[in-house]
């Protein structure tokens, strides 16, 4: 048996009937970074850790403990036990879980740790340049290769032990171009994959798409302030159920706010018929793809929404306790040494049954809005603003526009979707949640097609 796991299986042993609920992650990891801005190498990264934490609970009164050396364990776990005791004073609820032995190893095809730092920086040197030399408009890039392999070890008091690989390989390329009157635009692309080095190479096109859509931006006007309606690409549907309502999903965050509880009753329509979101950690080679989550419960494919009305949420075993549900496999934390909290996976909306074409028929006068530069979200109110913008003039795409901001409420949105697109598309990114950024996840969705939406200008 793996030396790590006899330490913290022992650990465990001795300690577990001090306190109601024990576990103990560990994660060993490597990970090498590079980066541009502009021309010159920003920076070069090559690292190896260990971190460590204990999650102990007692009378319903958590602590988390942290650790880099496993000569330390004793003393952690037994620091963690006597702060649970501090402050327990209620009584313990998880849901129950059987207990889990698996080791689920990654299927790799060009391991990123057999490609030298000298070949790194040349594959990431050559996108870089593409991207300056694309136009003089050009002022600046921020382009980055990223690659890390983790090992995780988890075993808790209730008898589970999982290991856990993890590899993760992303590549982000951005462009900053400046054009009249000091206007300046970006454009960005990223490329994730959890198995094989190689899906960042001969990527040249999908590089300079950063450039072209920052100099295509250049030539926008600032899109008119109104009321329109508006057609969202697959990267922006994507992003908008996240941030939207997938983080309305979370269960620790329905559990503490009674509004929201009232909100988001089991069983209520929220959306159109057609309306199918879900939550799936089960896609092959997707950032928030896992077998396990970082409580040891098997990851699932749920659906969030199902024919417009709301059937799960996302859960921890505590708040599935709480809350008397299942745990859906949803705690998550972004190191060993980050207690786990309820966080997406890849969180999308399913196709629907229209085409492009047919969702622009009937528009007079409306706004496609592609791809996302940043929003925040406020409970249920979001705006975002969209990297590029369109007109759609009498059903057809027409001049660019900037400064494309999108708002409102999303229980209203979700109502106003007047059609689905038939396509679509998962994108990665990096989900911030607890002071836990970035934790891999993706977003997708197909074309949406929506009314009364709120756009700002300049």
């Amino acid at each position: 048996m793996n030396s790590t796991i006899e330490q913290l299986q022992a650990a465990i042993a001795s300690n577990k009937e001090n306190v109601d609920y024990l576990e103990i992650r560990v994660e060993q990891s490597e990970s090498t970074s590079i980066s541009f801005r502009g021309h010159q190498l920003d920076g070069v990264d090559r690292s190896f850790a260990l971190s460590g934490g204990i999650r102990a609970c007692h009378k319903g009164g958590w602590s988390f403990v942290t650790f880099n050396g496993l000569a330390e364990l004793q003393d952690r776990v037994t620091e963690a036990i006597q702060q649970a005791k501090l402050v327990g004073q209620e009584t313990t609820q998880l849901a129950n879980l059987e207990p889990i032995k698996d080791t689920v190893r990654v299927e790799i095809g060009r391991d990123p740790r057999e490609v030298s730092l000298a070949e790194k920086r040349e594959i990431l040197e050559a996108y870089n340049k593409l991207i300056l030399d694309y136009d003089p408009r050009i002022q600046t890039t921020m382009c980055a290769i990223r690659d890390r392999f983790a090992t995780n070890y988890f075993v808790n008091s209730t008898g589970s032990c999982i290991i856990q690989e993890r590899m993760d390989i992303s590549g982000r390329f951005g462009a900053i171009a400046k054009g009249e009157e000091g206007i300046v635009r970006q454009g960005f692309e990223s490329v994730h994959s959890r198995t094989d080095f190689n899906a960042l190479v001969g990527i040249e096109e999908r590089v300079l798409g950063a450039a072209k859509r920052a100099i295509n931006q250049l030539e926008a006007k600032s899109v008119k302030g109104g009321q329109y309606t508006v057609i969202l690409d697959p990267y922006l549907s994507g992003v908008f159920i996240h941030e939207a309502f997938g983080h309305l999903s979370e269960a620790d965050f329905v559990y503490e706010n009674p509004r929201m509880q009232e909100l988001l009753t089991l069983g209520k329509p929220l959306g159109i018929k057609e309306l199918n979101v879900t939550d799936d950690a089960t896609l092959p080679n997707l950032p928030g793809t896992m077998k396990y989550d970082d409580e040891g419960v098997l990851g699932q494919r749920k659906y969030l929404i199902k024919d417009g009305v709301l059937t799960q949420r996302l859960h921890s075993r505590e708040t599935a306790g709480k809350m008397h549900e299942n745990p859906t496999g949803n705690a998550r934390a972004i190191r060993a040494n980050y207690p786990p909290i309820v966080r997406m996976t890849n969180t999308a909306i399913e196709p629907g049954n229209s085409t492009f074409d047919e969702m622009l028929e009937g528009i007079e006068e409306g706004v496609y809005a592609v791809r996302m530069l940043g929003g925040q979200t406020n409970g249920e109110m979001f705006t975002f603003a969209a990297a590029e913008g369109y007109m759609i003039r009498d059903g057809k795409i027409a001049e660019p526009v900037s400064d494309v901001t999108l708002s409102g409420n999303v229980f209203q949105t979700l109502q106003d979707i007047e059609a689905i697109g038939n396509d679509t598309i998962y994108t990665n990114g990096g989900c911030g949640k607890g002071g836990q950024m970035p934790l891999p996840v993706s977003v997708g969705g197909p074309h949406l097609r929506i009314k009364n939406v709120v756009v700002g200008g300049r």
